[in-house]
């Protein structure tokens, strides 16, 4: 990897969209969409009985950065308003608020998962449905939460949080000390330099996202085998990459992900060492980039590892 030059790019949104010539356009984005599981982590509890019929579930799972909280059957995380009260439970979020901020309502009492069963209880919203409290609060979804493990609500205001299996507050977990962010290049047999992250591994870009889309539209279990690149600390480039290029956008977990010529930036769990690029050309979509933020060829392949067939 060439040498890195500290502090030579901050990484900013605005920088993360400029182009070069040599890309032209991109004949080859598609507009397919993968479904969004949420890029959080999360482990729900074990359920052991169903619910019935107009029932609604608590499980206590675990969301990356919040620690234990609670989910609906489908993983949603959910809610409390602080505008509410819980002595006595009552629900102050209606009409408006109400659409985006859905009550879990329930026909009986919630059947729970890891939950103390004498915190869970019903109180009677102002249209007459039944809403879940727990430990009194009553509890909402959030409507932007797109999957299981999302938390996006969170501290949406000081009013919002999520909430915990003994009806608290979550809180975010104290950040660790973060390791610098670095982009660099190694030129691999076959297909020229490439970029590469701080620990050597070749980057991708994913063609269903899009250049300069602001986003990216691979979570859950794709970006598990495709690690996206994370600003989690002070950036470093090297000396041959244009700063200009560089930039970052909002994943749907909150998370910031490295952007190089307006393209999100990918690792591959595949690759087993510095200098592997088997994940260039998985699927017709996923390409190893050059310093100026293109894909490599898609006639080229690495001269050492055989390139995956298979998709995520």
């Amino acid at each position: 990897m060439n040498r890195a030059r500290p502090g030579a790019a901050a990484l900013s949104a605005v920088a993360g969209v400029a182009l070069v010539a040599a890309c032209g356009t991109n004949p080859y984005a598609t507009t397919g969409r993968q479904v969004s599981l949420g890029a959080q982590q999360l482990s729900a509890s074990t359920v052991q009985a169903s619910p019935g019929a107009g029932q609604a579930q608590l499980v206590t799972s675990t969301v990356e950065g919040l620690g234990a909280v609670l989910t609906d059957a489908e993983g949603h995380t959910l809610y409390r308003y602080a505008k509410d009260t819980a002595k006595p439970p009552k629900a102050a979020c209606v009409d408006a608020c109400a659409e985006t901020w859905p009550p879990l309502v329930s026909d009986s009492p919630a059947l729970a998962a890891g939950v103390d069963a004498q915190l869970v209880g019903l109180v009677t919203r102002p249209d007459g449905r039944k809403q879940v409290t727990v430990g009194g609060w009553p509890v909402y979804r959030y409507a932007k939460d797109t999957g299981s493990g999302i938390a996006l609500g969170q501290n949406v205001s000081a009013d919002w949080a999520a909430i915990t299996p003994e009806g608290q507050k979550a809180a975010a977990a104290p950040s660790a000390s973060a390791e610098p962010t670095t982009l660099g290049t190694t030129d691999i047999g076959g297909l020229g330099p490439v970029l590469t992250d701080q620990a050597g591994r070749t980057l991708y870009l994913f063609t269903r996202d899009g250049r300069g889309s602001g986003k990216s539209t691979c979570d859950g279990v794709c970006a598990r085998t495709w690690p996206p690149l994370l600003v989690t600390g002070r950036s470093t480039v090297a000396e041959d990459i244009d700063t200009g290029l560089v930039g970052q956008i909002t994943r749907a977990d909150g998370s910031k992900q490295v952007t190089v010529g307006g393209w999100p930036v990918y690792t591959y769990a595949k690759d087993g060492a510095p200098g592997e690029a088997t994940g260039h050309g998985v699927g017709d979509t996923w390409y190893a980039m050059e310093p100026n933020g293109c894909r490599v060829d898609p006639e080229r392949r690495p001269a050492v590892a055989t390139v995956s067939t298979g998709g995520y």
